[in-house]
């Protein structure tokens, strides 16, 4: 990579770290020019130039959170050999993921409404996709078998989110009465009795 690009892919990073840390400490709606111009030292000219606006910035950190957690989700997936263990590893890894790095699963939880999001959806899609489609092709073989029952992929994939991201998003917001621990423990065959045929 020539230095200049060099230069450019280290200040994206460099915001886009700065804008998690922000958003971790005072909410989404504190992602402002000025605040991180003020964090980073990051000219305007220079934010406006590699994101467009600071919905381009939310929806660039956004793409980067989901594409984090969904490389943890395919890390976990892959090696298992069994539907029900590969459904287990999934729900586990979420919860992990959720509990380990709480800034990126925070701003992914916290955006599932935000504006930006169908504003920049092809950005976002092009992260997600890859690896969608990694996960999909894993379940394939159980569906195509009769293990997991047969549904359009976004019903499947309701069927396996859903309980986690909801857990995730309580215990994100400091709900009392949900615990991740308890949740990995038994939400994976809660999850598998849902998919299975």
């Amino acid at each position: 990579m020539p230095p200049k690009q060099q230069r450019g892919a280290a200040t994206v990073q460099k915001v886009l770290n700065a804008a998690l840390d922000l958003a971790a400490a005072e909410g989404p709606g504190a992602l402002t020019m000025t605040a991180l111009i003020s964090r980073t030292g990051v000219s305007s000219g220079s934010l406006y130039h590699h994101f467009g606006s600071v919905d381009g910035l939310a929806a660039a950190l956004y793409a980067r959170c989901m594409a984090n957690l969904l490389d943890s989700l395919v890390e976990a997936l892959e090696p298992e050999a069994t539907a029900r263990e590969g459904v287990g590893a999934f729900v586990r890894a979420y919860l992990a993921f959720t509990r380990d790095r709480r800034s990126e699963a925070y701003f992914i939880h916290a955006s599932s409404h935000a504006g930006y999001l169908p504003a920049h959806a092809e950005r976002i899609a092009a992260e997600k996709r890859p690896r969608m489609e990694r996960i999909a092709a894993w379940l394939r073989p159980f569906v195509e078998s009769g293990e997991l029952v047969a549904l359009p992929d976004p019903l499947t994939e309701m069927l396996v989110v859903g309980p986690v991201a909801e857990t995730s998003r309580r215990w994100l917001a400091g709900d009392p009465a949900v615990d991740l621990e308890t949740a990995a423990e038994l939400l994976p065959d809660r999850v598998w009795n849902a998919l299975r045929r």
